[in-house]
């Protein structure tokens, strides 16, 4: 059985634990706000876009445009984006382990782009070939800061290199859930959002000044839109993960204090009694 002083330390220590845990979930708590309020509010502005995009691509041909156009073979890419930075619980492991079976699944030549640490350690420690990698988008991703990585995946696309982009995120749901997802990225996708909304496709907006030269402009943006999307998701999701995890350790954290509590006074009593016993029986002694 440990000694008083070895309780004692323990307790000294998990509660600093505690501190910093505490300190930790407080701090993600403030940053969920600001990273939430981005994530919400950029999703109608994409999914205006989408819907813009399907009247386009009603029209027009995938001979418009080349980031309309499907091939056969060739490599395809996949973007994973997980955080810089750990203790945010499963969150990259669940990201991750999706992103493994979509590489196993999927057989056929594939590279890799990262955005984030943890999943380009990941990917280099499961021997994944890894085209590019990005880092340090930060807590307030600016639109500026991914064009870098849509000017890449547009010019590979447009090159030839590659035939088929998937990007692959964790979804923002509610403070409590974050999904892994995959979306195409490249070719554009074709959807079905004008016929949903109740409108002929095609026929929803007037194009000046023509439809080609609007989908020229428009297209590259999109890229950018969808990564910047997925980057916006990817941090209201860590930070969410990260606020949940440091609750979890500091109440885990409380608990481990009160148990260690409760086994420093059963100790102590027990010192007590056995010291009592010691000057009873040296008494009857003399």
């Amino acid at each position: 059985m440990p000694s008083q002083r070895e309780i004692r330390r323990r307790i000294g220590s998990v509660k600093n634990i505690k501190q910093i845990t505490r300190a930790m979930q407080f701090v993600a708590a403030s940053k969920l706000k600001r990273a939430q309020d981005a994530t919400l509010q950029t999703r109608p502005y994409t999914e205006a876009l989408d819907e813009v995009l399907a009247d386009l691509a009603a029209v027009l041909g995938a001979e418009e445009h080349p980031l309309l156009a499907r091939r056969e073979g060739g490599t395809r890419a996949l973007v994973v984006i997980t955080t810089d930075r750990g203790l945010a619980g499963s969150l990259n492991t669940n990201l991750i382990r999706f992103a493994a079976r979509q590489i196993t699944e999927h057989q056929g030549d594939l590279t890799v782009i990262t955005v984030g640490r943890k999943g380009t350690g990941a990917m280099r420690r499961s021997r994944v070939p890894i085209e590019a990698t990005f880092e340090g988008f930060g807590d307030r991703p600016a639109f500026s800061e991914v064009t870098a990585l849509s000017r890449l995946l547009t010019d590979d696309y447009l090159s030839g290199k590659l035939n088929q982009i998937d990007i692959v995120f964790p979804r923002f749901i509610s403070t409590l859930a974050q999904r892994p997802e995959i979306r195409r990225l490249l070719p554009v996708p074709p959807t079905e959002t004008a016929e949903v909304a109740g409108h002929i496709p095609g026929s929803q907006f007037i194009f000046e000044p023509n439809a080609g030269e609007v989908l020229r402009q428009l297209l590259p943006r999109y890229v950018a839109t969808r990564v910047y999307q997925a980057v916006l998701e990817a941090t209201a999701s860590e930070q969410s993960a990260r606020m949940v995890a440091m609750k979890n350790a500091t109440e885990n954290a409380q608990e481990l204090i009160e148990d260690l509590t409760l086994s420093y006074n059963k100790v102590r009593q027990a010192n007590i009694t056995r010291e009592m016993i010691e000057i009873a029986t040296g008494a009857n002694a003399s």
